[in-house]
């Protein structure tokens, strides 16, 4: 079967902000929950920044990555392009209407970005 990939041989990983601001939790609590749900594995974004090389060799196989971004600053699509990985989908919070300071963290927030994270990691391979 030529057109198959193989998804299920290497990671797909999710790497989410975790900043101070209340979207930044929102981010984070919804990267755990997609991981805890079985969706795809959450994976440690300052270890991309510090460039570890366990996680670095991870994620340079994962034949898919979401960063989730809780801000416009995009510090997670920033430091993913930084260690040089370019093929990744992209979650920003603020475009979904959540607004920095003003968007206190609930069971609803974190499930509206957990269920656009899903959406967007369904599907095929970047491999």
């Amino acid at each position: 079967m030529p057109n198959e990939c193989a998804c299920n041989a290497t990671p797909r990983l999710i790497f989410a902000c975790s900043g101070a601001a209340d979207v930044g939790a929102i981010a984070d609590q919804a990267a755990r929950k997609l991981a805890k749900e079985g969706v795809d594995k959450m994976f440690c974004l300052a270890g991309v920044g510090g460039r570890v090389s366990g996680i670095m060799k991870t994620t340079e196989v994962a034949n898919k990555i979401l960063a989730i971004d809780g801000c416009p600053l995009d510090c997670a699509k920033n430091c993913l392009e930084q260690a040089g990985f370019t093929k990744f989908e992209h979650l920003q919070l603020a475009e979904m209407g959540l607004e920095k300071g003003k968007s206190p963290v609930s069971d609803d927030a974190v499930e509206k970005v957990a269920a656009k994270g899903k959406q967007m990691l369904a599907g095929g391979c970047h491999a």
